[in-house]
């Protein structure tokens, strides 16, 4: 533990090197809108020998003021399939559906490449390792790398995580079912953001998060490649990982999504 401690120390004082390297490089970085919005949504239906329906949505804001850079996220998912049941009869049955809320304050340090942050962010995810989780976490962030068409943000801190399980949990505490009860636990947060606006027409985003805890570490990673319509209209395609070290007997540690959806900026 010491020694990611120190390893983390490390990097953060190496990347206000690079930071600092790259802002006073000459190069004239692209001036920040107060509110950058955009809303996404997709879409599949099909029908005939098989039907399903599924829907995601998606909207994000960021404001930019001059000591704060705040970022709020709503998105959620929901699918349904026709599936036989057991006397033989086609009905439709839920198979996804998770929501996600999330708001994020960024007070700027020095020369907008440093920042402290405070997180709060709540799960709903009637398929998943959890039945909700809520995490409050603070830290401190850092752009590792900031270029006219490209930047790395890197964020880390502590906070306190809590999660309700699943009714038909199978995790046991001291011999206790812990079927839709709920717990709090301390943990460790650590989110790397990357965007490369390759062209006017194109742009590719990474995202890889963390949240270290005793009960189960969880992992994010959502890779995107976004390229213009028209105006103010893209299509992105995205792949995202969502990887849960402890699952219940019978649930898969790693769940994936592809999606392909429109994304309107405002």
């Amino acid at each position: 533990m010491k020694f990611k401690l120190l390893s983390l120390c490390a990097l953060m004082t190496v990347s206000s090197q690079l930071a600092a390297e790259e802002n006073n490089s000459g190069k004239k970085l692209p001036e920040e809108k107060e509110w950058d919005i955009t809303s996404e949504v997709g879409a599949i239906i099909t029908s005939g020998n098989t039907e399903t329906t599924t829907l995601k949505g998606e909207i994000k804001a960021k404001h930019h003021l001059d000591n704060w850079r705040n970022e709020y996220k709503i998105d959620g998912i929901f699918k349904e399939d026709e599936i036989e049941n057991d006397d033989g009869v086609k009905v439709k049955e839920r198979t996804n559906e998770k929501y996600s809320l999330s708001v994020q304050g960024n007070y700027k340090l020095v020369d907008d490449h440093s920042h402290l942050f405070i997180l709060g962010s709540y799960d709903s995810d009637y398929f998943g390792a959890y039945r909700s989780e809520s995490v409050f976490s603070i830290g401190y962030g850092l752009r590792v790398l900031s270029r006219p068409n490209m930047y790395l943000d890197f964020e880390v801190g502590p906070g306190i995580k809590r999660f309700e399980y699943q009714e038909n949990s199978t995790e046991t505490k001291d011999g206790q079912s812990l079927a839709g009860e709920t717990e709090s636990e301390a943990i460790g947060v650590a989110k790397l953001d990357y965007e490369w606006t390759i062209s006017d027409n194109a742009k590719f985003t990474q995202v890889i998060a963390i949240e270290y805890g005793d009960t189960n570490t969880k992992s994010e990673s959502e890779t995107a490649l976004m390229a213009k319509v028209n105006g103010s209209l893209q299509m992105k395609v995205a792949y995202k990982i969502t990887h849960n070290s402890e699952v219940d007997a019978g649930k898969e540690k790693t769940d994936t999504e592809t999606s392909l959806t429109l994304v309107y900026s405002f």
